[in-house]
């Protein structure tokens, strides 16, 4: 009778271990997948932060080098059409000042940067959108993880009585499928 109660005690002691293995396991990979799901969204709030600010840089930088190259294309467009000594005068002199706001430029940035800007914000762009697909991929994961392991026997006993139920899957809706737009 000792030896069945020991036995009948070994199986009780090896069935709650089981038990409290699963429910840690569970728990962890819950976990794991709160984990993941707040790297998604801290992305996505990287995102709204970020690109509004480069787009504006940009467009800001490219605005005020787009107005030197405009008032040296009109002031030029002056010289060219000029007909008369009176509007040779006030098309020089507008030439003179447009080459004074590209002298001022170029002094101030011996390298005019839009085209850096804008790759640099191409850059930021896709590497972004990188970061949010890793994120939701890690995610999808861990949530693939945890659906295994509490649709697996015997697992999936202890999961149902402790009510964990299955995640879902990140998934986007047809209007995230649009390509988004950045306009300058």
């Amino acid at each position: 009778m000792n030896k069945g109660l020991l036995i009948t005690g070994g199986i009780f002691l090896l069935i709650v271990l089981i038990f409290v293995g699963s429910y840690n396991g569970i728990i962890r990979m819950d976990e794991n997948i709160n984990s993941s799901w707040a790297q998604v969204e801290n992305q996505l709030k990287r995102r709204a932060d970020l690109i509004p600010n480069l787009v504006e840089t940009a467009k800001g930088y490219a605005k005020h080098e787009e107005e030197v190259f405009t008032n040296l294309a009109n002031a030029r467009a002056g010289v060219m059409n000029a007909k008369t000594p009176g509007e040779h005068l006030v098309a020089e002199q507008q030439m003179n000042s447009a080459l004074a706001g590209l002298r001022v430029v170029v002094e101030a940035y011996p390298e005019l940067k839009a085209n850096e800007l804008f790759s640099n914000l191409q850059t930021e762009l896709a590497g972004t959108e990188n970061r949010i697909a890793t994120e939701r991929m890690r995610y999808n994961e861990n949530v693939q993880t945890y659906n295994s392991k509490i649709r697996r026997f015997p697992t999936n006993i202890f999961a149902s009585m402790l009510g964990f139920e299955a995640r879902e899957y990140f998934q986007i809706t047809e209007a995230e499928k649009e390509v988004p737009k950045v306009q300058f």
